[in-house]
């Protein structure tokens, strides 16, 4: 055998949810063998312990658990009531489902543009679209901000201007949840707000989940009727219309157990985007965090000049570091989308970011080791 052959690196994991769950070991095994042991997998004891610590650990009321981040939108704007001809104002920079929700109910979704630091939906932004919205007909109803990946919005602002338009605010904390805005963590801002666990999120079960946090009392009735079909007094009473948006026994089991190491997690998430951020600031446009809010770096998203973002992915690919581009096309360019209205000169701020944006690996269980690998892979590839 050659001594001088180059022993190729594994890869590195983009998000490691292995590693945690080597961590956590016989806990989840012991967990998801109770649900297998109580047979109670719709609905189960554990579903209940969850919702009751997930509000408690983001300092919100209530917690109503569900199948979905998506359905947990969704939820909330039917158990609104909101309708056709009403509009909706979310960032064209998000995953869809921020968006996909609204015309479900047949309401109009109008795209806001973004803030250039923290990515964030931008509140200038949303007052041009409220005006859009009111010249086109439209009955402006809510604002959905989203936490984009991992840092809260500046709530600040869009809940002045909610409370000035008389909108509802529902936000979007499916990649920030956990983070602070104000030293309050998200789910307990706005009028409500929704969360995912997919397995991929900070905070993330073994298939798909979400939930709805809230404070109003009167709305958590209503939220479990829309979870149940709509149903009344039982399930086979049905007074509105209604969803199958439960979240299963095993999957609250299974959160339950992570949800007690979360905090760990979300420090060492820190830990990771410092060092990065220590050593890359010379060389790119690194992640800005607004001085009144903490991340937990759902992504670690670093911006460089057009056209550069194609070869960094490639030359980091064959040093086996993965990445990842959220989002190439901003909502209102895509196709199902393209119809719907838009706030100003067409949301430049989106257009220039989808162009520039590329996320690094990031997760808890990234040891100094690795992150000095992506480090090194991303400074040789861009001549630094």
């Amino acid at each position: 055998m050659n001594s001088h052959v180059k022993t190729e690196l594994a890869p590195i994991p983009f998000v490691d949810i292995a590693a945690q769950r080597a961590r956590l070991g016989t806990r989840i095994d012991d967990a998801v063998a109770r649900v297998l042991n109580h047979c109670r997998f719709i609905n189960g004891p554990e579903v209940t312990e969850f919702e009751q610590q997930l509000a408690r650990f983001a300092g919100a009321k209530h917690a109503v658990a569900c199948s979905s981040g998506t359905d947990a939108l969704a939820m909330i704007l039917m158990a609104w009531g909101i309708k056709a001809g009403d509009a909706v104002f979310c960032p064209a920079f998000t995953f869809c489902a921020t968006a996909e929700v609204v015309p479900w109910v047949g309401a109009t979704p109008v795209f806001v543009d973004i803030l250039e630091d923290t990515f964030n939906m931008d509140p200038a932004s949303l007052e041009a679209a409220i005006e859009v919205a009111k010249r086109e007909g439209l009955t402006p109803k809510v604002v959905v901000p989203v936490d984009l990946f991992g840092q809260p919005a500046d709530m600040d602002a869009i809940e002045a201007i909610a409370n000035a338009y008389g909108l509802k605010v529902l936000c979007d904390t499916a990649q920030g949840f956990g983070a602070t805005w104000n030293g309050r963590r998200t789910g307990s801002f706005g009028a409500a707000t929704a969360t995912s666990f997919f397995p991929a999120k900070p905070l993330g079960c073994y298939g798909d989940g979400g939930a709805v946090l809230t404070d109003d009392d009167a709305l958590v009735p209503v939220l479990k009727s829309v979870r149940e079909h709509g149903q009344g007094v039982d399930k086979y009473e049905n007074v509105r219309l209604g969803m199958t948006g439960r979240l299963d026994t095993i999957q609250a089991a299974v959160l339950l157990e992570k949800l007690a190491i979360f905090e760990d997690e979300i420090a060492a998430r820190q830990r990771v985007a410092e060092r990065y951020s220590a050593a890359l600031a010379d060389i790119c446009a690194v992640p800005a965090v607004d001085p009144r809010a903490t991340s937990v770096w759902a992504q670690y998203t670093i911006r460089l000049p057009h056209g550069v973002r194609d070869g960094l992915a490639a030359a980091l690919q064959k040093e086996g570091v993965p990445t990842a581009v959220y989002y190439r096309l901003p909502m209102h360019h895509q196709p199902a989308y393209a119809q719907f209205p838009i706030a100003g000169n067409g949301l430049p701020v989106c257009e220039k970011l989808a162009g520039e944006v590329i996320s690094l690996p990031m997760h808890p269980y990234l040891d100094e080791a690795a992150q000095d690998r992506v480090i090194a892979a991303v400074r040789r590839a861009l001549g630094a």
